[in-house]
């Protein structure tokens, strides 16, 4: 086979050798985890709203680092895994340079040996996305031991596809051969090692290995189509050595309603026609007319078709496809043409915007059969070039991000609303509250000063008795009438009289004292035990006071001090409309230049057909007429 057919057969097929290596794997199923906050953006990160899960992720972390003791936070337990998925998410949303920090920082740290693995395999992963497949093959050299069961398949199937962009098919069949039987890689490491075989040079093992992974039982979309493109690419090398019997029965395993299924039944014509059995060659590529013109390959039938009729000398018929083919042809200009002028003027760019195409994930399909929209009826080919691909997914994310920004502008207005209702709520009552709560912290704090003042005194008690403090008020006012008598007593001129009321009085100063001092300890202890029931209230008290004032600063703060943040946002929400609208506008262009260029080639290649279709028809009509003449 000669390089050209080589490298032609390389560039059509190889694609999926990215396709299995960057789906994702088993270990990267996340484990429950009970923080709200992680699981919610789990959740979003399982509908594939990346940057949501992003969003929200990246705010319960800021949250998490800000507090003072973060261990009692529901998400500690979570954290390495939780910053694992931050790159994870960012990987996803192809933020390739922020992932590769956060997966980095995970290596580093002080993490189980089995999720450093899986992180250094992820980090190998960016690497051969960004197209260094240098450093990814680096990174992959270091994963250690112990490496999880699920993941190491994986890491095989990686270090393959990274041998393979290095020019290296030599060692990547030796990492591919373990890999055979694998149920989670079915068909796509049988599959890369006949591509590996073919790199390598090895012709007879490629086409060994590719016959077996076209035999390959298979009830999953993914695996069948891997299976008809082995068929197909075996098919193929087969042509080209010239062995048209095997390559048959090749190209026959490929499903009709499978992606390759118009490919196969082009090849499968010229195989037939290149063995000369032209009768044969007519059954795939009648077929193939019939479908969808805007396929080069039915394109390409159209005009094989007439040529195997006028091989078996059927010029009449040939003539009749050849003008078929023709106005078809004329056809497909006109709807270029119409395409072109539909991008020039916007509309397959607000096409692409429709958000109610977009919630299907068949959605660049579905374009094409919109009605009233010319600028998507190649649009499905288009999709076919890489750089297409990535213009287009990038004028998309920008599309996002500044819907994104306008609901956030919408959500400042509706909380801008909100502080001016609480304002006009608490403004007027505010100052009532204020007032009443300066009287009563007035009382409570006389009261509470009280209280510590009895405290003090207790204290001093328990050192220096003062039985006198604990009277009760009867025992004081006795206290009082008895000392009121003896300034009277002073006052009687009868000495007899007077000593015996001064005996009497003596006595009944003795039952108050002798009452003071024998039930000092029994008061003092009922005084303390009261005292505590006091600061029970009191404590329950300055509760609520503190409960107040902080309800109080709330209800200041929900309404107040916000205006400057909401203007600094809105400015900033701004800055950052006006530069993704430029930045979204050259990416439009670009978008458009890229699809205008690519019609141009079509167009070119239709043109070439119409003419070859004219000139075939007026040839194959001079024939037939000959032909009837005779």
């Amino acid at each position: 086979m000669s390089r050209s057919i080589h490298q032609r057969l390389l560039g059509l097929f190889t694609s999926c050798l990215f396709t299995a290596a960057l789906a994702p794997g088993p270990a990267e199923a996340e484990p429950p985890t009970t923080d709200p906050y992680f699981r919610e953006a789990l959740f979003y990160a399982y509908q594939d709203a990346h940057l949501e899960a992003l969003e929200r992720l990246d705010t319960e972390l800021g949250q998490h680092y800000g507090i003072d003791e973060p261990k009692l936070d529901t998400l500690y337990p979570y954290l390495g895994q939780a910053e694992f998925s931050v790159g994870d998410f960012e990987l996803r949303y192809r933020m390739h340079h922020r992932a590769g920090r956060a997966i980095r920082a995970v290596i580093e740290g002080d993490v189980d040996p089995a999720v450093r693995a899986d992180a250094t395999y992820r980090l190998a992963r960016i690497h051969f996305q960004k197209g260094q497949p240098a450093d990814a093959l680096v990174t992959l050299d270091r994963i250690v031991e112990p490496v999880p069961d699920d993941l190491r398949n994986e890491i095989r199937f990686l270090r393959a596809n990274v041998l393979m962009s290095l020019d290296r098919p030599a060692e990547a069949v030796e990492a591919l051969r373990p890999l055979q039987g694998s149920k989670a890689l079915l068909g796509f490491a049988d599959y890369n090692l006949g591509i590996a075989f073919l790199e390598e040079g090895d012709h007879a093992a490629a086409t060994q290995q590719l016959d077996r992974a076209g035999r390959i039982s298979a009830s999953d979309r993914e695996t069948r189509a891997i299976r008809d493109k082995s068929n197909l690419v075996l098919g193929t090398l087969l042509f080209e050595a010239g062995e048209f019997e095997r390559a048959r029965s090749s190209l026959d395993r490929i499903r009709l309603d499978g992606p390759y299924s118009n490919q196969a039944l082009l090849r499968a014509g010229w195989t037939e026609a290149t063995a000369e059995s032209y009768e044969r060659a007519v059954v795939p590529w009648s077929i193939l007319a019939k479908r969808d013109p805007t396929n080069d390959a039915v394109q390409e039938a159209m005009l094989a078709l007439p040529y195997a009729y006028s091989k078996l000398d059927v010029h009449s018929r040939a003539a009749v496809l050849y003008e078929r083919a023709a106005g078809s042809f004329g056809e497909e200009l006109s709807k270029l043409e119409a395409s072109a002028e539909s991008i020039e003027s916007g509309q397959f760019l607000r096409a692409l915007e429709g958000e109610e195409i977009r919630q299907d994930k068949e959605w660049v399909v579905r374009m094409r059969s919109l009605p009233d929209a010319p600028e998507t009826f190649y649009l499905v080919s288009l999709m076919a070039s890489h750089e297409f691909q990535t213009a287009l997914q990038n004028y998309l994310d920008l599309t996002d991000m500044r819907r994104k920004l306008v609901e956030g502008q919408r959500s400042l207005d509706a909380f801008s609303q909100l502080l001016q209702t609480r304002h006009a709520y608490y403004a007027p009552r505010l100052p009532e509250i204020d007032r009443a709560f300066r009287r009563l912290d007035a009382h409570m704090r006389l009261r509470l000063e009280q209280r510590e003042h009895l405290d003090e005194r207790l204290q001093k008690m328990l050192t220096t008795p003062a039985p006198r403090l604990l009277a009760t008020s009867e025992e004081l006012q006795m206290a009082a009438a008895i000392e009121s008598m003896q300034k009277r007593l002073d006052r009687i001129d009868d000495s007899d009289r007077k000593h015996t009321m001064r005996a009497r009085l003596d006595r009944l100063v003795g039952v108050i004292t002798w009452r003071l001092e024998t039930r000092y300890h029994e008061r003092l202890t009922e005084v303390h035990e009261k005292l505590r029931d006091l600061t029970g209230h009191v404590d329950a008290l300055t509760e609520r006071y503190e409960s107040f004032v902080r309800v109080r600063q709330a209800a200041e703060h929900s309404h107040v001090g916000y205006d400057s943040q909401i203007a600094e946002l809105r400015a900033s929400s701004a800055r950052s409309i006006e530069r993704i609208d430029g930045v979204k506008e050259h990416q439009g262009r670009l978008l458009e230049a890229v699809a205008i260029r690519e019609l141009g080639i079509r167009r070119g290649r239709l043109e070439s057909y119409q003419d070859k279709a004219r000139f075939a028809f007026a040839d194959s009509y001079d024939r037939a007429v000959k032909a009837q003449a005779r």
